[in-house]
């Protein structure tokens, strides 16, 4: 049973830790293995798709987490069995969270480069697989980055795009708030953008029956013109209100695994509305990794834990300067791509192992090889601990 005032009084003290597994990541093997890892290296919060079969993977691997908390306490990881947050992902219109990638690969010239393949950060692009002789997108694999669609020589991928109906959050919730609770879902994240007010509305409208019984919705949204407006619009029309709300400031999607500029975006974009005084905690999302906690706390926007501010260089004073409110604070940070392909070796190895204990699938569970288990709980230590203990 998950203790929900250890995660919630990490987001109160400012060092709220969420893994995002992808809105529309939908490899099991994965969400399980990715969400095992980081429970047990400290996380508060696991954003997944809505999708029964995701969930019923995300909640299994919360089930081992609990049944290693001895070993992960031996091995120095301060893992002390609270679970962290289970969050599933909802949109209001078009998203490229929602998304998939798709070609026809009887459409690919047999010289071409297959540019698509290497770029593909999540390894959902394949020829001629040598297991089932398959050629095209691992639907499941894809979380819908885009970065294939302009590398494509040709122009042939596309993709297709799904939205959040009423339909299918009647689905989810069946209808019984108390069904929803018995599942585990503690926390809701809605992705929209400024302008869609009336579609906000609607989605809204159908999660009225139980969202009172959420402990955490969050709201996520690129920046744009009339952006702080747009929030509080949104934050007039939640009735019935949220326990916790979360304004996650998504600035760059999916590219934290690119490199040390992406995190600048989400943190202009963090700052921004943190000078706005909205009510409820500002997490940041989109290009985050593992510069960006070392930047916000130089830049003060983190409890310092009583750390020095460093020099840090032209463009981050910039953003430091205009800084309106300095009692203003970030109050977590979210990591997708960039947490999926910091474990991605180990996950890659396990893949590639043969062995007897594999799961009803065929795939090998993380805790069935120990060794691979603690290097990856160390790994997602590494990224965790930058928030938790201001290193």
């Amino acid at each position: 049973m998950t203790d929900l005032l250890a995660p919630l009084q990490s987001l109160k003290q400012g060092n709220w830790f969420k893994l995002i597994c992808g809105a529309s990541y939908q490899h099991l093997p994965a969400v399980r293995n990715l969400t095992l890892a980081y429970t047990l290296a400290g996380a508060d919060c696991v954003d997944v798709a809505a999708d029964p079969a995701v969930i019923a993977a995300t909640q299994e691997a919360l089930l081992v987490a609990q049944s290693l908390v001895d070993d992960a306490q031996k091995r120095g990881f301060a893992f002390t069995g609270n679970l962290p947050l289970l969050m599933v992902s909802l949109n209001d219109g078009e998203d490229p969270h929602f998304r998939k990638a798709e070609f026809n690969d009887q459409d690919c010239p047999s010289d071409c480069s297959r540019p698509c393949e290497k770029i593909c950060p999540a390894q959902a692009i394949l020829f001629n697989n040598t297991k089932d002789d398959f050629s095209g997108v691992i639907s499941e694999k894809c979380y819908g980055c885009g970065r294939c669609l302009p590398i494509c020589p040709y122009g042939i991928i596309y993709t297709k795009s799904y939205v959040s109906t009423p339909g299918a959050i009647a689905s989810l919730a069946r209808g019984n708030a108390p069904l929803i609770m018995s599942t585990g879902i503690d926390a809701l994240e809605i992705h929209t953008q400024v302008g869609r007010l009336a579609e906000f509305q609607r989605l809204w409208d159908a999660m009225t029956p139980w969202a009172d019984k959420l402990k955490l919705v969050a709201i996520s949204c690129n920046d744009g013109e009339g952006l702080i407006d747009y929030l509080q619009a949104i934050y007039n029309l939640i009735v019935p209100r949220p326990q916790f709300l979360i304004w996650q400031t998504d600035g760059r999607s999916m590219s934290g695994d690119i490199g040390d500029g992406t995190t600048i975006a989400t943190i202009k974009l963090g700052q921004k509305v943190l000078t706005a005084n909205l009510p409820g905690y500002v997490q940041l999302a989109g290009g985050t990794n593992s510069y960006t906690v070392p930047k916000l706390r130089r830049m003060g926007l983190l409890n310092d834990f009583g750390l020095p501010i460093l020099d840090f260089g032209l463009e981050e004073h910039n953003l430091k300067s205009k800084i309106q409110n300095p009692k203003s604070k970030i109050a977590g940070v979210a990591y997708g791509s960039y947490a999926r392909v910091l474990l991605s070796p180990i996950l890659d190895q396990l893949e590639n192992k043969e062995v007897i204990n594999t799961d009803s699938q065929g795939n090998i569970p993380l805790e069935e090889e120990p060794e691979l288990l603690w290097e990856a709980v160390r790994l997602a230590h590494t990224l965790v601990s930058q928030i938790k203990s201001g290193q």
